[in-house]
């Protein structure tokens, strides 16, 4: 079995910059961009327990800021579960982490990001 532990530089770097972009839609009050960096910053970081966690972090203040019910319950759901995955490498590529999708669903990874993630 293969633990993550550590996520990759260029893929922390990516990351990183998902976050910052989140960041800067939300203080533009943009947040339908905003929403969308926190999607693609969940799938680059899904198979790693500290950003996939922070993530999902982001992703329940965002709920509470939208005062969005159903997505603040998936988010608290997902806090309790979805770091332990991580670690046993056992995540839903491509899920994009919103309550509006099963948590264990399959989705397809943006070409950018598959690319990252070396996977074709």
């Amino acid at each position: 079995m293969k633990f993550n532990t550590k996520i990759p530089k260029h893929l922390k770097q990516a990351y990183n910059e998902e976050i910052k972009q989140y960041s800067l839609c939300l203080e533009n009050k943009q947040f339908g961009y905003a929403w969308f960096h926190l999607e693609r910053s969940h799938i680059i970081g899904q198979s790693y327990p500290i950003e996939h966690t922070y993530s999902h972090w982001l992703m329940l203040k965002f709920g509470f800021r939208q005062k969005d019910t159903k997505e603040v319950i998936g988010q608290i759901v997902r806090l309790f579960v979805g770091g332990w995955k991580s670690f046993i490498n056992h995540v839903p590529l491509g899920n994009t982490g919103g309550a509006n999708v099963p948590p264990l669903k399959r989705m397809p990874i943006p070409k950018d990001i598959e690319k990252l993630l070396d996977i074709e």
